[in-house]
């Protein structure tokens, strides 16, 4: 017999269910696919900072061991100066992908990949608002975020941090 309980739980998590599929700003993350999110590398005005650099160069051993199949940006310099490291060294480009509908454009045909974006934090926001990923989203530099589909088709997010 089922309890009250487990009915009012089965109940919400209907409703939230319901709900994440009716709301068209909710993208869900494809089956085994990762999202790696990063925020561009310490900078000085519009450049990456010496720090920046040495970040963006931090950033390939961060990620040694875990392939990748692609890399996206905005197309904005210093985005485009932390993403080239880990372009090179794994010999990739940076594809640029504009400002609108970034989460739905990252993980549209991504099933099974590991994808990468260097954004900021104006797009960042945007993206962890469409996964509806837990607070907060990686703003700080040096934060590196996996966000992955968990039960339900929500998100699971491991955190970890890079360079200096």
């Amino acid at each position: 017999m089922i309890s009250r309980r487990h009915l009012g739980l089965m109940a919400l998590s209907f409703a939230v269910l319901t709900g994440c599929a009716l709301d068209p700003e909710r993208v869900t993350i494809p089956k085994d696919t990762k999202l790696i999110v990063l925020r561009h590398a310490d900078r000085n005005g519009e450049e990456l900072s010496r720090e920046g650099i040495a970040r963006a160069k931090a950033l390939v051993d961060a990620l040694e061991g875990v392939h990748i199949d692609a890399i996206y940006s905005p197309n904005i310099q210093r985005n485009l100066d932390t993403a080239a490291p880990l372009a090179e060294a794994r010999s990739l480009s940076v594809t640029r992908i504009p400002y609108d509908n970034i989460a739905r454009r990252l993980v549209d045909g991504s099933e099974g990949k590991t994808i990468v974006w260097v954004g900021n934090k104006g797009n960042l926001a945007d993206i962890w608002e469409s996964l509806n990923a837990e607070d907060p989203a990686p703003l700080e530099y040096g934060d590196l975020f996996t966000v992955e589909r968990g039960t339900l088709g929500g998100v699971t997010v491991t955190r970890a941090r890079f360079g200096k």
